[in-house]
């Protein structure tokens, strides 16, 4: 269906399988689950970092940037026993069981990876690969034998890139890889950490890591590696 056609469309959690560094959503309709009340408001959340070091005489430009986190994205929906909310096709009419259905996709953990199933969440023009890293159920509504008929469902989920989308979308210089430099006949460790890093300053970390008892003589034809910033 077209977002372009007006027709409400509920945001859809889907599970995914890993394969190697594929990630591939389940075409099951059993590992999928579409919202009965879609969220009011949704915030995707970007943050980058930069390294701890201030440049000596620095003039004001500040830091140096690091890497980008991972991407965030929080939503708040309303599960519903009580009726008057239609159900969609595949979810149990009862609130403790749609959220068994929800922790299913979301929140199990998968033993052959170790770690969280991935999960594309799709909406509108949306489309969101990430873990879920919290999940606040508030209770609202009971029966009077005090089973739950209505429930609000708070999510958080950071965002999930291969390691293949990861580097296609990093630049080769960017100071977050990790870099390996055959000197050259000139070089000096702190020109090398400037050309890598924008800023000459990491030269003794890098001395350090390289096991360097002499940052000023490099050897023509040897090997050094300047790691990721921290």
């Amino acid at each position: 269906m077209s977002i372009l056609s007006g027709q409400k469309a509920a945001l859809k959690i889907v599970a995914c399988s890993m394969s190697g560094d594929s990630v591939t959503p389940s075409g099951d309709p059993s590992e999928s689950i579409s919202l009965m009340i879609n969220p009011a408001e949704l915030s995707l959340k970007r943050k980058t970092e930069f390294s701890r070091c201030v440049p000596m005489g620095d003039p004001g430009s500040g830091r140096n940037f690091s890497r980008m986190q991972p991407d965030t994205l929080a939503f708040v929906t309303v599960f519903d026993g009580t009726g008057a909310v239609p159900v969609p096709v595949g979810l149990p009419s009862e609130v403790e069981d749609q959220l068994d259905a929800l922790n299913k996709i979301v929140y199990s953990y998968d033993g052959q990876q170790h770690q969280p199933d991935v999960v594309q969440i799709v909406w509108g023009t949306l489309l969101f690969n990430g873990r879920l890293t919290s999940l606040d159920i508030d209770y609202t509504l009971f029966k009077p034998s005090g089973a739950p008929l209505r429930a609000k469902v708070s999510l958080s989920f950071q965002g999930y890139k291969s390691r293949q989308e990861a580097a296609l979308e990093a630049s080769a210089s960017s100071p977050d890889l990790s870099h390996r430099v055959v000197v050259k006949d000139g070089d000096t460790l702190p020109l090398l950490c400037h050309r890598i890093y924008g800023d000459s300053g990491y030269y003794v970390d890098v001395a350090r890591f390289n096991g360097l008892s002499s940052f000023r003589r490099l050897r023509p034809g040897s090997t050094l590696h300047f790691p990721p910033l921290g």
